[in-house]
């Protein structure tokens, strides 16, 4: 989706919201109006990139003024190095005074690690649902619990609007390494270019795509060497680290297909989690004792956790090989994905695999029923 003029995209994007609320029924109109007032209270905080700077100076927070002005360069080079929207987005900058801008609910059946969605009339079907309060998370999970799925919670550093909106530079990942953060706004540019309604991981990966490609771009071009060596080895962890993740979801998508009854579904599921955690101990000793994912293990361990890593990365290799059939002409890249986003879903899904198969060694994750 390109974007539209900002007074336009606003007052469009205040007509959707309405005619959401309108639409809702009563055990919904709460979820939404939680929405509706979470982003526009957002976006009242933000204000433009040069008076935040100033402010910071006048404030004597260089770390800030510096943040902010790097954030700057990336955002210039986004719309010129890669091509994505040249508008107001990333343009603003807002301090919420919180670590998080949103808290997103995935859930899957228990011994299942299809995803859970949810619809909406803007966006369309999606796997996650998001508060702007950690504690109205934290509820809607534990509904899901009682109910008998598994269910996630994760803070969330930034989301974009597609465009309605000129999504602001946020104080949830500002101080972000220099490569994460040019990661995070290549990433959410990258969703107002192409978006496919009802299909997250194809709308996921393709970002994805975007931000791995752009970064590098980034580093070889403008970055300093600290960064560029910063990046390499935080990226090396984290390939490792979802490479784990993705290997214990395939383990754990063949059990739950297997003719085992629920029971030994269930002895299974319990062992291959402990697995995962003393295979992590072992990747983090191989570090050095780097522990920056110690947070994702001090929860219980959950079907939904793996399966939203799967989703945001099922289709990169397809898009990785898309990028590169273009020779690195973004303008082509963009075009085709958005050919195969306007396909009908079985027929996307096959051109996708053509391109290569998904990042998974089973069949890509299939929707959960819609509701809630």
């Amino acid at each position: 989706m390109n974007g539209r003029p900002g007074a336009q995209r606003v007052v469009s994007a205040c007509f959707a919201l309405a005619a959401v609320v309108l639409l809702a029924g009563c055990d919904t109109l709460g979820y939404y109006y939680q929405s509706i007032g979470g982003h526009l209270g957002v976006m009242a905080q933000a204000r433009p990139l040069d008076d935040a700077i100033a402010n910071a100076k006048d404030a004597n927070d260089a770390r800030l003024a510096q943040r902010l002005a790097l954030a700057g360069r990336i955002r210039d080079f986004a719309s010129r190095e890669l091509q994505l929207p040249d508008n107001g987005s990333y343009r603003r900058y807002a301090n919420l005074h919180r670590p998080y801008v949103v808290w997103s609910v995935f859930a899957t059946p228990e011994l299942s690690m299809d995803l859970h969605k949810w619809c909406f009339p803007i966006v369309g079907c999606i796997t996650y649902r998001g508060y702007y309060a950690q504690e109205e998370a934290e509820r809607y999970a534990a509904g899901l619990r009682k109910e008998g799925y598994d269910a996630y919670v994760a803070g969330i550093p930034a989301y974009s609007t597609l465009g309605y909106f000129d999504d602001p530079l946020l104080n949830t990942f500002v101080y972000l390494p220099e490569g994460e953060l040019a990661r995070m706004i290549f990433h959410e540019l990258a969703h107002q270019v192409v978006y496919v309604r009802n299909d997250t991981a194809f709308n996921e990966s393709f970002a994805t795509a975007v931000e791995m490609a752009g970064v590098e771009r980034w580093l070889a071009e403008d970055a300093s060497a600290d960064a560029r060596a910063s990046y390499r080895s935080y990226d090396e962890r984290k390939v490792q680290f979802r490479s784990m993740l993705l290997r214990t979801r395939d383990q754990l998508v063949a059990l739950y297909r297997s003719n085992d009854d629920e029971a030994a579904k269930r002895r299974g599921k319990a062992k291959i989690f402990a697995d995962l955690r003393a295979e992590y101990e072992t990747l983090k000793t191989s570090w050095g004792g780097y522990s920056g994912y110690d947070r994702w293990f001090d929860m219980p361990l959950t079907n939904a956790q793996l399966a939203a890593v799967a989703t945001y990365q099922q289709w990169v290799p397809a898009f990785t090989v898309l990028l590169a059939q273009c020779h690195g002409d973004w303008k082509c890249f963009y075009a085709a994905a958005g050919r195969i986003g306007d396909l009908p879903a079985d027929q996307r899904d096959a051109a996708l695999r053509k391109l290569a198969p998904p990042a998974t060694h089973v069949e890509p994750l299939k929707a959960d029923r819609a509701g809630h």
